[in-house]
C-alpha cells in the first residue's frame, strides 16, 4: 500500500505565506504525476498544481504567479508553496500522487488533506 502524508498547513493573514509538504510512503516503484487539489463549487476538487517526474508543472489559473510546486523524486515529496494568499484560497488541501506499485500499473493515492486558513 502507499500512504501520503500531507503538512504545513495553518493560519496565514492575507499576502503571507505557507509552504505545504506531501510525503509518498509505501511500495513505491516510481511516481508520475503528483499534485494539489482543493474543493471548489460545483466540483469535488479542482486542480490547483501539478507536476510530473521530469519536472514538467500546470497551474489552475487562479493560483498562477502566486503558487509554486516542486518536488524531490529521491524523498517522493511535492511541495507547493504559496505565497501572496488570499481569503478565497482557504480550503483543505490534499495532495495525490499517480504511483506505480511493484509489478502493477499507476494507482491514484490520495491523502488526508492538510487545512489552510486565510485571515483577512
Amino acid at each position: 500500500q502507499v500512504q501520503l502524508v500531507e503538512s504545513g498547513g495553518g493560519l496565514v493573514q492575507a499576502g503571507g505565506s505557507l509552504r505545504l509538504s506531501c510525503a509518498a510512503s509505501g511500495s513505491i516503484f516510481s511516481i508520475n504525476v503528483m499534485g494539489w487539489y482543493r474543493p471548489a463549487p460545483g466540483k469535488q476538487r479542482e486542480l490547483v498544481a501539478t507536476i510530473t517526474s521530469g519536472g514538467s508543472t500546470t497551474y489552475a489559473r487562479s493560483v498562477k504567479g502566486r503558487f509554486t510546486i516542486s518536488r524531490d523524486n529521491a524523498k517522493n515529496t511535492t511541495y507547493l508553496q504559496m505565497d501572496s494568499l488570499k481569503p478565497e484560497d482557504a480550503a483543505v488541501y490534499y495532495c495525490a500522487a499517480e504511483v506505480m506499485g511493484y509489478g502493477r500499473g499507476y494507482t491514484t493515492y490520495w491523502g488526508r488533506g492538510t487545512q489552510v486558513t486565510v485571515a483577512s
